[in-house]
């Protein structure tokens, strides 16, 4: 049996990083996917510009440890990546003791198809963020 999740799409905002008390690097990013929208005859349609309608949907992704730190370090929302790793189901009680249910990437792999959108420093180069981060191939 296998569960991977393959996912390539946008980062909806710049990720958290934080650590757990035992020391453990996490960070969080949402990854934002596109897909065409479809009528209720299941056709594909054009929107007001003429471009095919899309559908997104947001993924909440999970990175531990080294993964974490680069992530945190050089991603920026905006970016493209390509995300690889495995669909997990949470369940938790909130404060009212409702049950909640949660559904998340944890990501053994996330590779950079663009450059962030590094805020910069002012000085005019916008990628000032991620000048250090490694080279797109």
């Amino acid at each position: 049996m296998t569960n991977i999740a393959i996912l390539t799409g946008r980062i909806a905002r710049d990720p958290e990083t934080r650590e757990t008390k035992g020391g453990t690097n996490v960070t969080g990013i949402t990854v934002v996917t596109d897909r065409p929208a479809r009528d209720k005859d299941g056709k594909t349609y054009k929107d007001e510009n003429g471009y095919t309608a899309k559908e997104s949907e947001f993924h909440r992704v999970t990175c531990f440890n080294g993964l974490a730190k680069t992530v945190g370090q050089y991603c920026t929302k905006g970016q493209l990546v390509s995300v690889q790793g495995r669909i997990h189901y949470t369940q938790w009680e909130d404060k009212d003791g409702v049950t909640r249910y949660g559904t998340e990437i944890l990501a053994d792999k996330v590779d950079f198809l663009s450059r962030g959108n590094g805020q910069g420093d002012g000085t005019g180069d916008e990628n000032d963020d991620n000048k250090d981060a490694p080279e797109i191939d």
